[in-house]
């Protein structure tokens, strides 16, 4: 893929205002690709795209989900900067969804998982993902000006939440005493928190990690 195939169709998601993550995401695929096939990306054929996930689902095992993920910035880049439409997914089946219900736990459980975590910061950030229902994304972009502790207000604001959307969540009396427990011991500075290279906020792996521990525990 060569550097200025790769300025356009950057130029071009970003036009479209497509997350830093969906673009690193398809740009990658695209370079799988290439790379693949030792051969610019604009002059494959279709068989020579399904061929690479022929690769990649039957000899490098690769998951589906991945494979789904590749897919969507190839088939992008196809369509939006070689005009060539995409009608069979080259080849690739769709993902089928799980019919299986997920687990849902008892406010008892969901006490006792929390306090599970050792770390003050990994369990004021788990209590404020599960009591302001957030997603994870949006918890560890939180800044300490987010939280909106006026008693008229208590609320959390979320800023480019899913959708790319603003909006508000409710701070519970108890989360908020949570959080100046929190704040009393580490004092965070841009991001509320932190993660452990200077001026970032704390990864969505560490957060799955820490829970991952918790839940270890509690068994």
């Amino acid at each position: 893929m060569s550097t200025t195939i790769r300025a356009k169709f950057s130029e071009h998601m970003e036009f479209l205002g497509l997350s830093k993550q969906t673009q690193r995401s398809y740009i990658t695929g695209v370079k799988g690709l290439a790379k693949y096939h030792n051969q610019s990306p604009e002059k494959l054929t279709d068989d020579q795209v399904r061929s690479y996930f022929r690769y990649l689902l039957l000899e490098r095992k690769l998951a589906r989900k991945s494979c789904g993920s590749y897919l969507c910035g190839i088939m992008h880049f196809y369509r939006h900067l070689c005009n060539r439409e995409v009608d069979d997914r080259f080849g690739v089946p769709p993902q089928p969804r799980s019919k299986k219900l997920p687990t849902v736990l008892s406010m008892e459980e969901v006490s006792r998982l929390l306090s599970c975590a050792e770390n003050l910061k990994h369990r004021v950030l788990l209590k404020t993902i599960y009591s302001a229902g957030l997603r994870v994304s949006e918890a560890i972009h939180l800044k300490p000006e987010h939280i909106e502790s006026d008693p008229s207000r208590m609320m959390i604001r979320i800023e480019q939440g899913k959708g790319r959307k603003d909006r508000y969540t409710v701070l519970s009396e108890r989360l908020l005493c949570e959080l100046r427990e929190y704040w009393r011991k580490y004092s965070p500075g841009q991001w509320l928190f932190p993660g452990q290279k200077p001026n970032s906020h704390i990864s969505a792996t560490s957060v799955s990690r820490a829970l991952y521990k918790a839940k270890k525990k509690l068994k």
